[in-house]
């Protein structure tokens, strides 16, 4: 079966580009013009990819994005006409795995389309059935769930992998660009502010859980969960 795109982007110009180039690569394309229909069209077409642009009519990118989460870990690339630092950030706090800029260059798309979905793909069949525990706290890389105190707590896909990794290898120092490689995959294209930007959302859900572990900085050098024995 052909991997199946979403394309949320209200402009036709753009999309009817995008659905072309990417039928001719093979893919299964659908497309939407706005957000209220992409989240419509993400339940009905259960796609294997999503690219979302932000700036829409009747649910914007963001609210777009949140909906897919509440849901589903499928991939997410959105698209920007700022390029700004704080599109980014957002979007990576509301699980987005990959931003492209306006105006793009298709091949550059596309590779990065490809390195996205081998990721997933990649974390998506691991058979690793174990579940990290230590004290308040329960990571389950095989259910993408997290539970603090005994209780579920929401988080985006690729923080609880973050998490789980540190957490896997407690005690020992990981730079921001190991964390990139291990987590993100060693063709992720963005930067090592992403490793900054999960970091900081998760010391947010894991405030005053425990104070036998914590995820530590380590100037200079990167960061570690620690776990006091």
């Amino acid at each position: 079966m052909a991997t199946k795109i979403l394309v949320v982007v209200d402009d036709p110009n753009i999309c009817d580009l995008l659905r072309l180039y990417f039928e001719n690569e093979g893919y299964e394309v659908k497309t939407a013009s706005d957000g209220a229909e992409g989240v419509s069209f993400f339940k009905m077409y259960e796609p294997d990819l999503v690219l979302l642009d932000i700036m829409l009519p009747k649910k914007d990118g963001w609210q777009v994005c949140r909906e897919i989460r509440e849901s589903s870990s499928k991939p997410i690339i959105m698209i920007t006409a700022k390029g700004e630092v704080f599109d980014k950030v957002l979007g990576l706090e509301l699980g987005a795995d990959d931003f492209v800029v306006k105006p793009f260059d298709m091949k550059e798309l596309s590779a990065r389309i490809k390195a996205v979905l081998r990721r997933y793909a990649a974390h998506d069949n691991q058979n690793d059935v174990d579940v990290i525990k230590f004290e308040n706290i329960e990571i389950s890389k095989q259910k993408y769930e997290l539970k603090l105190n005994g209780k579920p707590v929401d988080i985006p896909p690729k923080e609880l992998e973050l998490l789980y990794f540190l957490a896997s290898n407690f005690n020992r120092v990981f730079t921001r660009d190991q964390l990139l490689d291990k987590v993100w995959g060693f063709d992720y294209l963005g930067d090592s502010r992403t490793v900054d930007v999960h970091v900081k959302r998760l010391r947010e859900k894991l405030e005053g859980v425990s104070d036998k572990w914590s995820l530590k900085t380590v100037w200079g050098v990167g960061y570690k969960f620690e776990h006091i024995q």
